[in-house]
């Protein structure tokens, strides 16, 4: 399984912005997705693009005010994350998906640790 580091979360004040990133121990995946979860929640799909860059998918919650990318080059991916709101505080997590599949979090194979968002109102 590819190893997975997310760092760049953090404490805002809604409205504010943060930029997560996620880098990869192995460019080896299909693609590399966001997910999240807040306390008393299940967790919940974010955002997810390939290597490739081809296909970038986000879901409704986020469309709009996250973007997500990644340097090939780095075997990084990134989460760039505006206009936030206190429904945004969550653990975000970064996860890879060897073959193609659905963005569902039983879709993803390799799991990084975390890393906290906290939305101030």
């Amino acid at each position: 399984q590819v190893q997975l580091v997310e760092s760049g979360g953090g404490l805002v004040q809604a409205g504010g912005s943060l930029r997560l990133s996620c880098t990869a121990s192995a460019r080896t995946s299909y693609r590399i997705g966001w997910f999240r979860q807040a306390p008393g929640k299940e967790r919940e799909f974010v955002a997810a693009i390939t290597w490739s860059g081809g296909s970038i998918r986000y879901s409704d919650s986020v469309k709009g005010r996250f973007t997500i990318w990644r340097a090939s080059a780095k075997n990084t991916a990134y989460l760039q994350m505006n206009s936030l709101e206190p429904e945004d505080t969550a653990v975000y997590y970064c996860a890879a998906q060897d073959t193609y599949s659905g963005v569902g979090s039983t879709d993803f194979d390799s799991w990084g640790q975390g890393t906290q968002v906290t939305v101030s109102s």
